[in-house]
């Protein structure tokens, strides 16, 4: 019996040991988690970036030459890449919010968007189209080559740091500030 147990024991073990450890071949269908910029227009990057948002199954939509809306979440961001042949490349990335009428272009609103320019610095709040429409830009750097994932995980910082802005907001706000679509 003893030796039964033993010879089983040997068997297990040898079939463990040749067991067939290779590395699977990659993937070719596989989507590239990288998008390689280097050498290329704004223009040429932006489409490039596009192709590999959508193949990561992103919802994307060139909004203009140089610029991508992308649903991320329950938001909506374009982003425009900004290369620079000789340092940091950028990708920028924006939100934008409709003012109501009886906010736009108010004193209370410009001092508003000083504030949080002032005390905030992950992004940059800007007034548009004569106060009736607040940008919120911010930009992921990077060199020649851009990760999908660090640009997920910068939007994703992004959004939930706009969500602590409207939290300190007033309630009413959200009647006078609202988010616009940039994809229809």
């Amino acid at each position: 019996m003893k030796k039964l147990i033993i010879a089983s024991v040997v068997l297990s073990l040898c079939g463990c040991a040749m067991t067939d450890t290779k590395e699977t071949a990659p993937d070719v269908n596989q989507v590239p988690e990288k998008v390689y910029l280097s050498g290329m227009s704004n223009e040429l990057a932006t489409d490039a970036l596009l192709v590999s948002l959508i193949n990561k199954n992103y919802m994307a939509k060139k909004v203009a030459s140089n610029r991508i809306g992308v649903q991320l979440g329950g938001h909506q961001f374009v982003l425009q890449p900004s290369l620079n042949p000789q340092g940091v490349d950028r990708i920028l990335a924006s939100r934008y919010y409709a003012v109501h009428p009886k906010l736009a272009n108010s004193q209370d609103l410009m001092v508003l968007i000083g504030s949080l320019n002032h005390k905030l610095n992950f992004a940059k709040f800007t007034l548009r189209d004569n106060g009736k429409v607040i940008q919120v830009q911010g930009a992921a750097t990077f060199v020649g080559t851009l990760e999908l994932e660090e640009l997920r995980r910068f939007l994703i910082w992004t959004d939930d740091a706009l969500k602590q802005v409207a939290k300190s907001l007033p309630n009413s706000a959200e009647e006078l500030i609202k988010p616009m679509p940039v994809m229809p």
